[in-house]
């Protein structure tokens, strides 16, 4: 069973990645294609070798990859070129010509696929590619020739946009959930530890907004390089609408969560409908979830979100501990950040809440 459980996961894995691998297989076979068919080189090793790097793991920004590929390629195979004829290869010679390369790469304010690409560049023009005439100019043909077709092939056989958007999308929101349930669980329990788990693990939720907002980005690169795609446009903003909201979101549940761990702590009186609140804001934020991914108007979480929203009344707070209130007022930041991602502007959704003060 444990072996059956483990090929699954395995092949659901796979099934994840079998795009991005088939993207690759064809972008090299082709560039080398087009390289040797269409442009006349015999050997462009630099064509698959820019394609397959072009489609990389981190896809954002490829336009301005390939020209990356095409100056880091450039740089390498000059420096290769010119250094391997007057000094030779060997040992010292492939780090000489890695450092020069590396450093003019960096000396022209290159980023890191520019000096990565010169490197690779310098040692394969020192160690299987001699230098030879014209091959500078030839093999900086072939690093934009697989880039073009990384490109083209991005384009025929492209991604899901809102599905890299979705998938990061339940990530982030599910935090969210999660840490509001938990906290008003310690809360409702007075147990400061589980508190402090709950913040504990808010802290390292930046790393899935920031993923999320490079899913978005990635997103919208497809939907702008394939025409198949271009109809998704529309959805893939409403995901790009809810990263902000819930990135503070986030931060807020993470000062609500320091301080009611102060408060439990220090033995303050927590009001009874703080729990049961934050549990209805976690219920609101999964209903947002699945109205995000079947591309529906946040109409129920928008109603869920005010209707928990409603206990947070002016005399709520009246004789409470100093982080009790704290507590409270980041619970209202929460509604609002929450509102937000629903659609409404800042002004809108701080009307929904009952007033601060009584008439």
């Amino acid at each position: 069973m444990a072996v059956r459980d483990e090929l699954a996961r395995r092949l659901r894995r796979w099934r994840m990645t079998a795009l991005p691998i088939l993207q690759a297989a064809v972008a090299a076979g082709l560039s080398w294609f087009v390289a040797t068919k269409v442009v006349g080189h015999p050997h462009p090793f630099f064509a698959p070798i820019a394609a397959v790097v072009c489609l990389g793991v981190s896809l954002g920004q490829r336009p301005r990859r390939v020209a990356e590929l095409v100056v880091g390629v450039s740089v390498g195979v000059g420096i290769g070129d010119v250094l391997i004829s007057h000094i030779g290869s060997g040992t010292w010679q492939i780090a000489v010509a890695v450092v020069l390369a590396m450093s003019a790469a960096v000396l022209l304010d290159g980023g890191a696929v520019i000096a990565l690409q010169s490197a690779n560049s310098a040692v394969l023009v020192a160690t299987l590619l001699p230098p030879s005439a014209g091959g500078g100019f030839d093999r900086m043909v072939d690093a934009l020739v697989g880039g073009v077709v990384g490109l083209a092939v991005t384009a025929l056989i492209p991604a899901n946009p809102l599905t890299v958007a979705d998938r990061q999308a339940k990530v982030v929101l599910g935090e969210l959930a999660i840490a509001l349930r938990g906290v008003a669980a310690a809360v409702a329990k007075s147990d400061a530890g589980a508190a402090a788990d709950v913040l504990a693990r808010l802290r390292d939720s930046q790393e899935a907004v920031d993923e999320y907002r490079s899913a978005l980005k990635t997103g919208g690169e497809i939907a702008t390089i394939a025409p198949i795609r271009w109809r998704r446009k529309n959805a893939l903003r409403r995901y790009g609408s809810i990263a902000t909201p819930v990135d503070y979101a986030l931060r807020n549940t993470r000062v609500l969560t320091r301080r009611a761990l102060a408060a439990l702590r220090d033995d303050e009186h927590v009001p009874d409908v703080l729990p049961s609140a934050l549990e209805r804001f976690a219920d609101a934020v999964d209903v947002l979830r699945a109205e995000l991914a079947s591309n529906e108007d946040p109409v129920k979480s928008r109603a869920a979100i005010r209707a928990a929203a409603g206990v947070m009344t002016a005399d709520l707070a009246v004789g409470e501990g100093f982080s009790t209130q704290v507590v409270l007022a980041q619970a209202r930041s929460v509604a609002v950040d929450l509102l937000q991602a629903t659609g409404l502007t800042r002004v809108e959704a701080m009307e929904s809440l009952p007033p601060l003060r009584k008439p």
